[in-house]
C-alpha cells in the first residue's frame, strides 16, 4: 500500500481528521509503532486546532517526522533536527501554498471531499522530506 493509499483509508474509511489521518497513515507506512491510544493526542489540532491556526495536517507531518528522527530528546539534537523539521515545513508551504488551516482550506478543501486533498498534498510533502533525509522505508 502506498502512503497516499494510507492516508485515503484513514480519512475516508476511519474517518480521522487531518492530524489523526497523518499520524496513523505514517505510523503504518513508516514503521513508527505508536499504539491507538498514544495517536489520540493529534485528535486536537485537525482544522488548526479548530481555530484555523496551524494545519493539522502539517502538525501530523511534523509529530510523525519527529517520532522517526529523535532519539532523545529535541534540545540534546537542535542541530540535526531543527533543519529537519524546518525542511518539513518547507515542503508543506510548497505544496499547499501555506501552513495555516485558514489558508489552505479555501483552496484545497471541497464540499464532497473536505480535507482529502489537503492530506494528500501533505502526505506528499512528508514523503518528500523523508526522502530528502534518507528516512524513507
Amino acid at each position: 500500500m502506498t502512503f497516499d493509499e494510507c492516508i485515503e483509508k484513514y480519512y475516508i474509511d476511519h474517518n480521522y481528521n487531518c492530524s489523526e489521518t497523518l499520524i496513523h497513515a505514517a505510523n503504518e507506512y513508516y514503521g513508527l509503532n505508536l499504539d491507538e491510544e498514544s495517536m489520540k493526542m493529534m485528535s486536537g489540532f485537525g482544522g488548526g486546532m479548530f481555530v484555523g491556526e496551524t494545519c493539522g495536517a502539517l502538525i501530523g507531518s511534523v509529530a510523525a517526522l519527529s517520532k522517526k528522527v529523535i532519539q532523545s530528546k529535541a534540545h540534546e539534537e537542535l542541530d540535526t533536527f531543527r533543519p529537519q523539521i524546518q525542511k518539513c515545513v518547507r515542503n508543506f508551504k510548497e505544496e499547499l501554498g501555506a501552513t495555516a488551516c485558514k489558508d489552505v482550506k479555501p483552496v484545497h478543501h471541497t464540499k464532497e471531499k473536505k480535507c482529502l486533498m489537503t492530506c494528500k498534498l501533505a502526505g506528499a510533502a512528508l514523503e518528500k522530506t523523508m526522502k530528502e533525509l534518507e528516512l524513507d522505508h
